[in-house]
């Protein structure tokens, strides 16, 4: 028996098989390694697997084995497997080679897996695979990977994931396998699309990974949905977890296929990708095991996640933050302007490469982020002595606190200028914080110049009044309000997002309500936000389910609240808050076809994009709001992951952009809203709207004011001592 040790555990190869235990105890095996799909003739993916026939060590850091599997229609593959410790973990590479090919086998595909043991359902373990499935997935969508329980194969193709990584935690004795890509080397498929169940591409070369408990049958869906099932050669010992290369994608459930037909029925859909069944053809690819032992599913995320995100991190993209700025409140000033009767705004969407406007219509925060654009003009018209940005946002900033609240001090969620009258909107929690924050901070910042505007504080305090009115007995609020104060939408997930404005208007006001509503809104966060990792509901036109926008403002929430008491428990959920959204980034590259040269992703990378909602790949640069955030948490933490972390969404979210002119945007420096590329082909509207430029001109102007430099590396030049003392935040906010 030939054995690796890796940390605490050992890979031992008996019997043709491989098992991984600990202190003596098995805890993941595989008894037939050598697994290959092979579609065939009728086009039905049947699968065999086979034990090793070959195992031979080398030295003791690396295993050889390999053997010959035979499918029943005479193909033959050639595997050749090596397991070698690296790194405190295992790095497993695999070359299949098509020996011989059979008359009626068209393609194939293998997996390398771990059976775990004891686990015999997807809720016996905690789940992680970024931006795609978390502890139980119970705050997805229903057809989101992970969420059906009672499906055989829980597959998601690495690219819709932000690195490609899953981990699987038991409940019962926290020991957690994780499975990753162990390079970024993914190229272009020689397809461009895949809306079909089990495509052949010699050029496809990303992989799938996650879970399966497949019975001992085929599954193939036929065009309507009919499962077709017929028994297999390979043998079910328990539920695994797995890499499958080429992708299969699937098994997903949940969705109802009407095709106005005689027959229904309640389908799940599974999309293959193989490579040719052509003698010669040799598929290599390498996966990384790594294995480890976590009670906190935060602490096993945070470890999973690191570990990959320190081998597979895409380069920093270059650029300067000073120019990108610029461009940015360049692009506000030109495009605000007043759409009657004192409305003053910028355009809700408009269509790039030419700023075609295709929508006007001024909401108060989210997408729309109006006065938080007036808020960054004033603060760029005073920093750098520019009146005419002073004056803008001025303008923008006096409209909504002329007209942006109802009776009650409830803030109005958005204008339209051509029907002269506020669109019917909820009063959303998430929406009202953007907009009465940059409102409050336009107030501080405006009073520090010497201007006294006590209506804007008012408009503040009125809406404050409101919402302390509505705070739920156990400190939540609802995701969203009628009018009247009634109850909108019923789910509290959202309560974190203002309690920044209310530990801010504490500290203007010194009334001690504000400051009591946010720590009671805090702690029903701590219990259930961070504590539940209840991350949802936070983009306004989206479900109610995980999201990136959630963790995000937790974290806003929660660094507020440590802030303003220094108390360890806000920094703990902060933290995890942080750990969290941070998975959300595409930190990894690989390539995406592009349909127009207009596009700055015709040339640059997708890394520093983020998914907006849970399983859904793809994304957009809202990640770029954070940079300040993350520096400010490497500052009081002294963890250097977070700078690095904060440094790379600073600058790489800005792929999206034309900071150099070089693309033709009619406006320099804007960016694109965000788009789909999980199957490597880009699909968007090339559309730009306001939140795009807001979030990049905030953390930047917040990095300038408090650290003296638009870029991370700026900021690097004050010594640890005046680092610390400028990120006392709130010391002179009031």
């Amino acid at each position: 028996m030939s054995i690796l040790q890796a940390g605490d555990y050992e890979l031992r190869f008996r019997d043709g098989g491989v098992e991984i235990a600990k202190e003596g105890e098995v805890l993941y095996f595989n008894r037939r390694p050598m697994y290959a799909f092979v579609k065939t003739g009728m086009a039905v993916t049947e699968f065999f697997d086979r034990a090793y026939t070959e195992v031979a060590a080398e030295g003791d850091r690396s295993v050889r084995a390999g053997g010959v599997l035979e499918t029943p229609n005479g193909s033959r593959l050639r595997f050749a497997d090596v397991y070698e410790v690296k790194d405190g973990g295992i790095l497993i590479t695999r070359d299949l080679t098509v020996l011989e090919k059979g008359a009626d086998d068209l393609g194939f595909a293998s997996k390398i897996s771990f059976v775990l043991q004891g686990a015999d359902s997807v809720r016996d373990c905690h789940c992680f695979a970024p931006a795609t499935w978390y502890r139980d997935n119970e705050f997805a969508a229903p057809y989101v990977i992970g969420v059906d329980p009672d499906c055989e194969y829980y597959w998601r193709k690495e690219t819709a994931m932000t690195l490609p990584l899953f981990a699987a935690k038991s409940k019962k004795t926290g020991e957690t396998i994780v499975l990753s890509r162990n390079k970024a080397d993914v190229t272009l498929p020689g397809r461009r699309m895949y809306h079909f169940t089990q495509a052949i591409d010699r050029a496809y070369s990303a992989g799938s990974i996650g879970l399966s408990g497949p019975e001992d049958r085929t599954i193939n869906y036929l065009y309507y949905g009919l499962p077709v099932r017929k028994k297999t050669g390979a043998v079910r010992d328990g539920l695994s977890i797995d890499y499958v290369y080429p992708a299969t994608d699937g098994q997903v459930g949940g969705r109802q296929m009407d095709y106005n037909i005689d027959y229904m029925m309640r389908t799940k859909s599974l999309n293959r990708v193989l490579h040719p069944m052509e003698q010669g053809f040799t598929d290599h690819y390498e996966v990384r095991l790594d294995l480890g032992c976590y009670d906190d599913y935060y602490a096993m995320m945070r470890w999973a996640w690191r570990s990959a995100y320190d081998r597979l991190r895409d380069e920093l993209f270059e650029v300067d933050q000073e120019l990108q700025y610029h461009n940015n409140i360049n692009a506000v000033k030109q495009l605000a302007r007043d759409y009657g009767d004192g409305a003053w705004g910028v355009p809700f969407s408009s269509f790039l490469p030419d700023m075609d406007v295709d929508s006007i219509s001024l909401q108060f925060g989210f997408v729309g982020q109006q006065p938080g654009i007036g808020y960054q003009l004033l603060d760029h018209g005073f920093r750098e002595n520019d009146p005419e940005a002073c004056e803008t946002g001025r303008k923008i900033i006096r409209f909504w606190v002329k007209n942006g609240a109802y009776d009650n001090g409830a803030p109005k969620g958005c204008y339209s200028p051509i029907n002269r009258e506020f669109e019917p909107y909820p009063v959303w929690l998430r929406m009202s914080a953007d907009g009465l924050e940059n409102i409050l901070d336009a107030y501080v910042l405006t009073k520090k110049n010497g201007e006294e505007h006590p209506d804007w504080l008012a408009f503040c305090e009125n809406a404050a009044g409101f919402f302390l009115g509505v705070q739920n007995g156990d400190g939540s609020f609802y995701r969203a309000y009628e009018p009247d104060g009634s109850m909108r939408m019923d789910s509290k997930a959202n309560t974190i997002c203002i309690v920044r404005f209310l530990v801010q208007l504490f500290l203007v006001t010194g009334r001690e309500k504000y400051r009591e509503a946010a720590l009671r809104a805090g702690e029903w966060s701590c219990d259930h936000v961070y504590g539940c990792m209840e991350y949802r509901g936070s983009t306004c036109d989206n479900a109610d389910i995980m999201d990136n926008e959630s963790g995000i403002y937790a974290m806003f929430g929660f660094l507020s609240l440590y802030d303003l008491t220094g108390s360890d428990k806000w920094l703990e959920a902060l933290l995890g808050a942080a750990d969290y959204t941070e998975t959300w980034t595409y930190s990894w590259n690989f390539p995406v076809y592009c349909d127009t040269p207009y596009s700055p992703l015709s040339k640059r990378g997708i890394s520093g994009q983020s998914p907006v909602t849970i399983g859904t790949g793809g994304g957009d640069m809202y990640m770029a709001a954070c940079a300040y955030i993350y520096y400010r948490i490497y500052i009081i933490t002294g963890d250097a992951h977070y700078r690095d972390y904060a440094e790379f969404i600073h600058n790489n979210t800005r792929q999206a952009n034309d900071v150099n002119g070089e693309f033709g945007y009619a406006v320099r420096g804007l960016s694109w809203e965000g788009g789909g590329f999980a199957d490597q082909e880009l699909h968007t509207l090339h559309h730009w709207l306001p939140w795009v430029t807001y979030v990049e001109l905030d953390p930047a102007s917040r990095l300038k004011n408090t650290f003296g430099a638009y870029d991370i590396a700026g900021c690097e030049r004050l010594s640890e001592e005046e680092k610390k003392a400028r990120n006392r935040i709130y010391d002179n906010y009031g």
